[in-house]
């Protein structure tokens, strides 16, 4: 068997490969120069602009513009007097009517003009203003560094997602096999991934096998003592025949009661243990025909019609889960009302009835087997406490679950969710 690694190394080499990505990026963006700035401009260049009043055809970084207000000018910008001179001397017109705001200060006055400026001159009783263009906000430069990082977010996310997918995708499926586990249907512990899942997985499975065991015996005990009391019973109610016609009454009805609580321990035993066979069946058909059959036989039920829902599983199972639904419902809510609906890969099935409701607060413990939600142990009222357990169970080893909720409007409804095709 191949040699797992830990869980630590696809971690740590992902944040290498981020780091080194990263990088590499910032490394591009360094070596591709720094951000655009305006070009030196040569001073000849803005005298000649002055004396036309139009921009030079090898100087598209300026505007010419004129106007009467003697104030112009950005407020980064400061003024240079020897510049000034010396792009006058070069037009060529007195000083004095040369007036210029400079962002950086010339060492040399007839050096190329850097940064921004704003120049003006004097020209009868307006001004011609030479000034450089105002920078955009997003260049191309921005928008190449923009494009650069969103690719590299891009394709560390990408690579982020194949590692968290490959650690993830065998923790799913442990968690897939540790959830059908059940008595009779021992599922293959998955062992691929790290070698800390691996381990993991060797430790779920040991468990796995250490509750089933138990669970087994526990079983088969509760099994062969529902079996075993069936022979003092019989040779109880042979004795019962020799007692007086009330009391060997009474006595006959404790014994029924009693056959009867160790018939459904013993049922519950068997749906406890089989495996479900495996057969595609219309789950509307199913719930129609067992309607029409508690109907002939005097239960108030009602069964509204659905769509053709297509399940896989036991049809026996099934129709045993859904009579019991019938009968809680019946007895404690006086009527049952069945309908059912598909959803993409489910079917769910509703029986609803216009009893109390169940307790808050209690509900998830009614699963629970010997458990009733009527706590007298009134015999009018009949039940085990096996009837919830016993849908639990079938409805488990289906692969669906069960829901207990109360109605807006009073009544109890039952909720069966089953994987449907």
């Amino acid at each position: 068997m191949k040699r797992a690694r830990s869980i630590v190394v696809p971690i740590v080499l992902l944040v290498i490969a981020a780091a080194l990505i990263a990088t590499t990026m910032q490394f591009a963006i360094m070596f591709n120069g720094p951000p655009p700035g305006g070009r030196p401009m040569p001073i000849a260049r803005v005298a000649e602009a002055l004396r036309t009043g139009q921009v030079p055809a090898n100087a598209r970084d300026i505007v010419v513009t004129r106007t009467r207000e003697d104030r112009f000018g950005r407020s980064m910008e400061q003024p240079a007097p020897e510049r000034d001179a010396a792009i006058a001397a070069l037009i060529p017109v007195p000083a004095s009517r040369v007036h210029g705001l400079y962002e950086s200060y010339p060492r040399d006055p007839v050096s190329d003009i850097h940064g921004s400026f704003t120049i003006g001159l004097e020209d009868g009783d307006g001004w011609i203003i030479v000034s450089t263009k105002p920078r955009p906000t997003f260049t191309s430069w921005h928008l190449t560094r923009i494009a650069g990082a969103l690719a590299t977010l891009v394709l560390l996310s990408l690579l982020a997602w194949f590692v968290a997918g490959r650690i993830s995708r065998p923790i799913r499926q442990l968690a897939g096999a540790a959830t059908r586990a059940r008595l009779g249907a021992r599922p293959e512990i998955p062992r691929g991934g790290p070698k800390e899942l691996r381990e993991l997985a060797e430790a779920v499975e040991a468990m796995q096998d250490r509750i089933l065991q138990q669970a087994e015996g526990r079983t088969t005990m509760l099994a062969a003592i529902a079996h075993d009391l069936g022979t003092p019973l019989s040779r109880i109610a042979f004795w019962v025949e020799q007692l007086p016609e009330a009391a060997r009454d009474r006595a006959a009805a404790d014994i029924e009661e009693m056959r009867a609580m160790l018939g459904a321990v013993l049922r519950f035993t068997r749906d406890d243990r089989n495996r479900v066979p495996h057969a595609r069946l219309d789950l509307g058909s199913l719930i129609e025909s067992l309607g029409e059959d508690l109907a002939v036989a005097g239960v108030p039920v009602e069964v509204d019609l659905g769509p053709r829902v297509i399940v896989e599983g036991d049809p026996a199972a099934l129709r045993r889960l859904l009579t019991n639904l019938v009968e809680n419902a019946v007895r404690y809510g006086d009527r049952a009302r069945l309908c059912w609906s598909y959803a993409p890969g489910w079917a769910e099935v509703l029986v609803e009835d216009e009893g109390p409701g169940f307790p808050a607060g209690r509900a998830d413990a009614l699963f629970a087997p010997f458990v009733r939600g009527e706590t007298s142990r009134n015999r009018a009222t009949g039940g085990t406490g096996l009837g919830l357990a016993i849908v639990r169970s079938i409805a488990e080893a289906h692969g669906g679950e069960v829901l207990l909720e109360n109605r807006a409007g009073g009544g109890g409804r039952v909720r069966v969710r089953l994987p449907a095709e």
